[in-house]
């Protein structure tokens, strides 16, 4: 990390989080955030996924807000997307488009 800004640092320390996210599973900005080092920087998981410098390896949209919905802007092609990405692992929404969090919320093991 020698010669990485703070910021580059936290960033990384969100990308690696991320990565452990299994196959199926989702997680909340802030769940990533807390799982990251500290639980208020839920905005800067955002801004970290958002400039995501390697998403074929980062899978960033297995993260979803605390409500289980998705992002309305997603940054990697659109919001339909995201969406499409998770129901090919599985993910199921239901009527309000929402994701079950009891059912695929990675708990971090």
């Amino acid at each position: 990390m020698k010669g990485m800004t703070l910021l580059e640092s936290v960033f990384e320390k969100i990308y690696n989080t991320v990565k452990k996210i299994p196959y199926g599973k989702v997680a909340t900005y802030g769940q990533i955030a807390l799982l990251s080092g500290n639980p208020r920087w839920a905005r800067v998981v955002g801004y970290a996924l958002h400039v995501n410098p390697n998403p074929n390896e980062i899978p960033c949209y297995r993260v979803v807000n605390r409500n289980g919905e998705i992002s309305k802007s997603f940054a990697f092609g659109g919001e339909d997307i995201q969406r499409k990405l998770l129901e090919m692992e599985g993910v199921k929404f239901d009527e309000n488009n929402r994701i079950d969090l009891k059912k695929y919320c990675w708990r971090g093991e």
